[in-house]
C-alpha cells in the first residue's frame, strides 16, 4: 500500500469523523440545548466543550488538517489531475471552514464560556450570555457542518474516480 492511500485513507477518515461531528451537533445537540432555560442552556453547553476536549478528539480534529495537505502533495503529479484538484480544493476549504472557524470563531465563545463562574449568575446574567454565545457558536458550527461536509464528498468524489 502507498503512502498516498494511506494519506488518503486518513483524511478520508477523519474529516468523515469532523463532518459527522460537527453534522450531529448541527442537528441534534445544538437544537435539543436550545430548548432549555438560558442557565440550563450554558450549563449544558459549558459541560459539553469541557467533556470534548481529550486526546482522541484532538488527533481526529488535527489529523485532516495535516492529512489533506500531505495528501494533496502527494498526490500533485497524479496520473489523475481531477484527484490533485478535488484534494486541493477539499484542503483549501476545510482549513478555512473548519480549522480557521473554529480558532477564530468557536474556541473564543468557548473559552468566554468555559471561564464563566455559572453558579453565581443570576437570571439576567445567564440571559446576556447566552445571547452573546448561542447564534454565534451555532453559525460558526454551521460553517463548519457545510465545509467538512463539502469536503467529505470530494473525497468521496476522489474515490470513485480513482477505481473507475
Amino acid at each position: 500500500m502507498s503512502i498516498q492511500i494511506i494519506f488518503l485513507f486518513l483524511a478520508i477518515l477523519t474529516t468523515g469523523l469532523m463532518a459527522g461531528i460537527f453534522f450531529t451537533w448541527t442537528n441534534a445537540v445544538t437544537p435539543g440545548i436550545g430548548q432549555l432555560s438560558d442557565l440550563g442552556y450554558l450549563r449544558a453547553l459549558q459541560s459539553m466543550n469541557r467533556v470534548i476536549l481529550n486526546p482522541v478528539f484532538y488527533i481526529v480534529f488535527i489529523c485532516p488538517i495535516i492529512m489533506l495537505p500531505l495528501a494533496t502533495l502527494l498526490n500533485y503529479n497524479s496520473a489523475s489531475s481531477l484527484v490533485f484538484t478535488l484534494l486541493l480544493i477539499a484542503s483549501v476549504i476545510y482549513s478555512l471552514g473548519v480549522f480557521i472557524i473554529t480558532i477564530r470563531g468557536n474556541i473564543p465563545l468557548n473559552n468566554l464560556l468555559d471561564k464563566s463562574d455559572l453558579e453565581g449568575f443570576s437570571i439576567e446574567d445567564a440571559s446576556k450570555l447566552r445571547n452573546e454565545i448561542e447564534t454565534k457558536w451555532n453559525n460558526f458550527n454551521l460553517i463548519r457542518t457545510i465545509t467538512s461536509s463539502i469536503s467529505f464528498i470530494l473525497m468521496i468524489i476522489i474515490c470513485f474516480s480513482i477505481t473507475i
